[in-house]
């Protein structure tokens, strides 16, 4: 099978005084272990940036730009990287309208748009709640919580 790594995965991996790290590390070995193939997108790591460049005090991971990049290559070169196609857009716009997407959760619909257009089954993410909704309108699409695997 193959999965969608959310960005809330990839910010628990870059830091092990995270409570969820564990959780987080565990999942992903368990998975490697099963053969199962893991992804990510460029939206993931350009996310990733945002939270390991923010300051802790707003909910971030606090790290330098280059140490938010050296840890962005680590994952580029684990998690094989989903090409940007022209396919998403339209994907992602039909699932929009379909659930009637608003706010801060167009970039969760996003990723779900990005499962539909390579065929993922599974997307895994500390933010369930986020997804099972939109996972509604992506048959096939299975969310998974870390913990879950």
């Amino acid at each position: 099978m193959a999965w969608l790594l959310d960005t809330s995965i990839l910010g628990r991996l870059a830091n092990t005084a995270d409570n969820s790290y564990a959780a987080a590390a565990q999942a992903v070995l368990t998975l490697h272990r099963r053969g199962e193939l893991l992804h990510t997108t460029p939206q993931n790591l350009i996310e990733f940036r945002n939270v390991a460049t923010r300051p802790v005090a707003v909910n971030g991971l606090g790290l330098a730009a280059a140490d938010a990049e050296a840890k962005a290559r680590t994952f580029e070169a684990s998690f094989p990287l989903l090409d940007e196609t022209p396919e998403i857009y339209p994907a992602w716009k039909d699932l929009v309208r379909a659930a009637g997407v608003l706010g801060k959760q167009v970039h969760d619909a996003r990723l779900v748009a990005v499962c539909q257009v390579y065929g993922l089954s599974h997307l895994l993410t500390f933010n369930t709640g986020h997804f099972v909704r939109l996972a509604g309108y992506a048959p096939g699409l299975t969310i998974v919580d870390p913990s879950a695997v």
